[in-house]
């Protein structure tokens, strides 16, 4: 199968939930076709098809944030059935991101098949009768949101390998584009998507999950919208663009940190927390917190009590050469149900510090370093207000800030401004990647269909 585009395996993707084999023509009323759902579909259709993108939306996270963190070394995944997440992901014995790389998969799979799923959305309400004008609009707003978040994984992780952007037809899919290109065509999804939600009314013709319960309006998504442009526009370097995103999304210096939309987990048929562990228990499939994050720490910073726990014994892997430890363990998820906020108020308030930075208003960027630093019980910022004292501060807060999030921020920031050398590797002898390879279905696809 190595030669079938792994966006050709989107056509057979769920389209709300689950799928089912083909025995005849008698039509399934539990697992529709794409046809039927989007040839005037009724409201329920198009309410299953909104609760299957944004559950599809969050199947990217176990497997993204467990390579991303142990590739900044934010954690180790240690896996006691399976060597290669030690061997592989930390770049031991001199292995290195290949075609093949183990275990990453699904941070580039997964994403497109959330942006065909919100195709398929787009193309359902194009295609009814049962709502109107200005409905559409919300449900396509939502839709084109999502994708352009969804996007931003793939693109971050591929960096200069590029991504497909027009995968529309998965038959033939478009070209890979630069990295640059992809962030342009990125904020592009985006800002159709915050223009539709502008024009969508005042409430939403569907519902979302409670993840959603702070931004359940057309204005409220738009917000959310505008904060996903503010966090692509600092990968573009793009400093007033992400000041403009900051001021139409719910970013507020004093505000609620933690406000933000999340994935929502819960019992089956949804998925649990894949997070969620019990503190103190004799397990060995586990992210551990790599112990640079707490060693590093500054005294009294209440973000290392508020997110770690500290274990009776350590945890210990012997799969590398040099045994790695752990005696800490990440607390936040109260439950196995506990939702994952995938953007949140207090990483908006550090763009607002890096960006302020960057154009050089070192006044506004020392608020918001200072915000940060008090709601951890730290001391204000008494370093030099220059360029590359203020983003180096920003960047350790933003580490112990936005720790082990969805995004993988650590590594991609390290990246950004090349200070990946930065990453602590001595206690496993490991490596320090730039980016992960084009999946090898993705060549043997434009080797065999040119």
């Amino acid at each position: 199968m190595k030669n079938q585009s792994i966006i050709t395996y989107i056509t057979f993707a769920v389209v709300l939930l689950a799928t089912s084999c083909k025995l005849d023509n008698i039509p399934d009323p539990n697992n529709p076709s794409i046809a039927s759902v989007t040839n005037n579909a009724n409201a329920a259709q198009l309410q299953n098809l909104v609760s299957g993108l944004e559950s599809r939306s969050k199947d990217y996270v176990a497997t993204a944030q467990n390579a991303f963190g142990t590739f900044g070394r934010d954690v180790w995944y240690f896996n006691s059935n399976d060597s290669r997440n030690i061997q592989f992901w930390l770049g031991l014995g001199g292995r290195k991101p290949d075609a093949d790389f183990y275990g990453v998969a699904n941070i580039y799979l997964s994403p497109y098949q959330a942006i065909k799923q919100a195709n398929v959305l787009i193309s359902a309400v194009n295609n009814t009768s049962v709502i109107t004008a200005e409905q559409k609009l919300a449900y396509s707003g939502f839709a084109k949101t999502i994708q352009g978040y969804q996007y931003l994984i793939p693109a971050n992780s591929q960096y200069k390998n590029g991504i497909r952007i027009d995968v529309s037809n998965e038959s033939k899919p478009g070209p890979f584009v630069t990295y640059e290109e992809a962030l342009k065509a990125i904020q592009a999804v985006l800002k159709d998507g915050y223009t539709d939600l502008t024009k969508a009314g005042t409430t939403l013709p569907f519902k979302l999950t409670s993840g959603y319960a702070p931004f359940s309006s057309p204005a409220g998504l738009a917000k959310v919208n505008r904060a996903l442009a503010a966090r692509t526009a600092i990968y573009q370097k793009d400093w007033q663009g992400a000041l403009d995103a900051l001021s139409l999304s719910f970013f507020s210096i004093t505000g609620d940190l933690d406000l933000g939309p999340a994935h929502v987990y819960g019992a089956p048929p949804e998925a649990f927390n894949p997070f969620f562990y019990v503190l103190n228990s004799n397990v060995s499939n586990l992210p551990v917190v790599h112990p640079s994050f707490v060693k590093d720490a500054l005294p009294g910073d209440s973000r290392i009590t508020k997110k770690i726990f500290v274990r009776n014994t350590p945890l210990i892997n012997t799969v590398g050469t040099i045994p790695l430890s752990s005696l800490y363990q990440d607390k936040r998820w109260a439950t196995n149900t506990s939702a994952v906020p995938f953007i949140r108020n207090e990483e908006l308030v550090l763009i607002y510090a890096e960006a302020s930075a960057q154009l050089g208003h070192f006044d506004d960027a020392v608020t918001a370093i200072n915000r940060i630093r008090t709601a951890a019980n730290l001391t204000v910022y008494t370093g030099e207000k220059n360029l590359n004292a203020l983003i180096t501060e920003i960047l350790f807060q933003r580490r112990y800030s936005l720790w082990f999030e969805p995004a993988g921020h650590r590594w991609f920031d390290l990246r950004r401004y090349d200070r990946l050398s930065e990453i602590d590797v001595t206690l496993d002898a490991g490596a320090v990647f730039t980016q992960l390879e084009r999946p090898s279905s993705e060549v043997n696809w434009d080797k065999f269909n040119k």
